[in-house]
């Protein structure tokens, strides 16, 4: 009996599908830490991290090698960037994580990174069909989701356009793959999303505007 068996037992059933218990905590427990990331709280790391390490039980269920990657990656980014956020968290007037947008230069690494990334995993997903069955999507999500995350651990509002993006994607994946709850997840996800997106945006000016002022003086 392999200690992941408790984890990939049945919750529930939905619409003749069933939902196993690690996509329901795991996905729970993402959106708990979407929504910590939104309020720029620093325990959105910690909880990314949890969710990450439930997540990998969810995906070897579904026998998606690419989502188990992708979660290692939500582990180890989710510690670096929680670092980045107890450096920086004193840079806001108000003592939270300050947040800005991306230069243009940021921008075009982030969405260069992102395409050429995009293209050598998926190249690798292609060549070892073992590691997905959907090697393109798969790569799309992966790549996208170290994206957004190294974006947020930036402090950078574009983050939430990276979720965005990674999420009309990944709703459809996932239903397509057996799990369900994520599915349903990453539809809530799209909400937190602009809300998410438009409270950063509006931080953003806010900050930006002592500095402008004090230009202009």
């Amino acid at each position: 009996m392999s200690v992941l068996d408790p984890l990939n037992g049945v919750a529930f059933t939905a619409f003749g599908q069933h939902v196993i218990w690690s996509d329901m905590i795991g996905n729970t427990i993402g959106l708990a830490a979407l929504a910590l990331g939104w309020r720029r709280s620093i325990w959105t790391w910690p909880a990314q991290l949890l969710s990450g390490v439930i997540l990998v039980a969810a995906y070897a269920s579904a026998h998606l090698s690419g989502g188990v990657g992708k979660q290692l990656l939500v582990i180890g980014v989710a510690l670096w960037g929680w670092r980045q956020w107890r450096r920086g968290r004193q840079q806001a007037q108000d003592g939270s994580i300050a947040v800005r947008f991306a230069t243009w230069r940021e921008r075009g690494l982030l969405l260069g990174g992102t395409v050429v990334g995009t293209a050598v995993v998926g190249g690798l997903f292609t060549l070892m069909p073992q590691l997905s069955w959907n090697p393109w999507p798969d790569a799309y999500i992966f790549v996208g989701t170290l994206a957004a995350m190294v974006a947020q651990a930036r402090g950078l509002v574009e983050f939430w356009f990276a979720w965005l993006l990674v999420d009309l994607v990944g709703v459809p994946l996932a239903f397509s793959s057996g799990l369900v709850f994520s599915g349903f997840v990453y539809v809530v996800y799209l909400a937190l999303v602009v809300w998410g997106m438009r409270d950063w945006w509006l931080r953003s000016r806010a900050e930006s505007r002592p500095v402008l002022e004090g230009v202009a003086a």
